[in-house]
């Protein structure tokens, strides 16, 4: 195959993969209407669409208002199409959804499940999904596979688990878990998959550090549609930097990590591990909650400023503590700003987009985004 002809493919795969993720984001759209937007010819449009229709990824839902000539047939993708899971798992539970193509959540569900060392576990999470499926009277032909999400670092080149305090794993090979399903599987750390559910729902350009609030601290570079996952695999992990030289004592062993001040299991064990129970008693003005809240805000503002000082991008912030930011944010963007060498008057922070089950949207979501890439 001559150099020219692979370019001729190239482009070809190209500008079918950007209808589709046009037709995708746009929802109802007519071949006219992706020609204009995407700078392409209405002839190279229409054969793809109708490629697309044969193949049963999209499907006509009538037609659009006329401007003037013929009516144009309105086309969405058929969500559905494809289906894909992902799983979230933690010290003491595991989270699971399901999503469709267009990124929707249609089921989810949540259940307490110590973690336990051995494939026993995963096996009986493998079952855990078929009932999972037949719930949702999941068509297995349809199904694409499920991601995972492990509290850990999920090294790609030694293709294992390197370590997880949480789950108390220091070498798990992810094809010991993988050969416990029946399905293609695919592997994020927990903080990178709530760094993927917030950025490949959002505008395929944005910048933006995930700065993950949960019962431990850790975070996630998002840029342009990818993660930046970092020499080791250990980019972003920021609940490890030092917050307070000589402070208190981390579970890893070293004093001041911005993990001792800022997880969510700080606030939540004021109220016997119940992390609603904090705010509740926040928003009703108890005063040692409050307390409590000014110093954890106080040290999450160094810590944003910090960030964003280095990266100069927006900070995202979620886990268990970011779905219940959202009515605090003016004050901590206060606190930030008084630290601010720059005086940037547009805030540059903001709570989460997905208040529950973020990392195991982002592992479902890592699997529909390997078959957009095939489109």
């Amino acid at each position: 195959m001559t150099k020219k002809q692979i370019t001729n493919i190239e482009v070809k795969k190209n500008n079918r993969n950007r209808i589709f993720r046009y037709i995708r984001k746009a929802g109802v759209v007519s071949n006219p209407d992706i020609a204009y937007h995407l700078q392409m010819s209405l002839p190279t449009v229409t054969q793809n669409t109708k490629e697309f229709l044969e193949r049963g990824l999209l499907q006509e839902v009538g037609e659009l208002a006329s401007t003037g000539g013929r009516r144009a047939k309105a086309l969405k993708v058929c969500a559905d199409f494809r289906l894909a899971a992902g799983i979230d798992i933690t010290g003491n539970h595991v989270s699971m959804l399901l999503v469709n193509l267009q990124g929707e959540i249609l089921d989810c569900q949540r259940f307490a499940k110590p973690y336990e060392k051995g494939m026993a576990y995963y096996q009986e999470l493998a079952q855990n999904l078929e009932r999972f499926l037949d719930k949702n009277q999941v068509d297995r032909t349809r199904f694409l596979g499920l991601g995972i999400s492990f509290p850990g670092i999920v090294n790609f080149e030694k293709k294992a688990i390197t370590y997880s305090h949480v789950l108390g794993v220091e070498w798990l090979p992810l094809e010991e878990v993988s050969a416990c399903f029946p399905y293609a599987c695919f592997f994020l750390n927990d903080a990178n998959a709530g760094a993927y559910a917030e950025g490949l729902q959002a505008d395929r350009g944005e910048e933006f550090f995930y700065l993950s609030l949960s019962n431990t601290v850790g975070g996630a570079v998002f840029a342009h549609g990818e993660l930046s996952q970092g020499k080791n695999f250990r980019c972003g992990e920021a609940g490890h930097m030092t917050l307070v030289p000589d402070g208190g004592l981390c579970y890893c062993g070293k004093k001041g990590c911005l993990d001792v001040y800022c997880s969510a299991k700080r606030l939540a064990d004021t109220k016997e591990g119940n992390l609603e129970a904090f705010f509740s008693a926040l928003k009703a003005g108890e005063e040692k909650s409050a307390a409590l809240w000014e110093d954890y805000t106080d040290k999450l503002a160094v810590a944003v400023n910090n960030l964003h000082m280095i990266l100069d991008c927006d900070i995202v912030l979620g886990g268990y503590v970011g779905s219940y930011l959202e009515p605090y944010l003016d004050a901590v963007w206060k606190k930030i700003y008084q630290r601010n060498t720059f005086g940037e008057s547009m805030p540059f922070v903001r709570a989460c987009r997905y208040q529950r089950g973020a990392a195991a949207l982002g592992a479902g979501l890592r699997v529909i985004e390997s078959f957009l890439e095939t489109v």
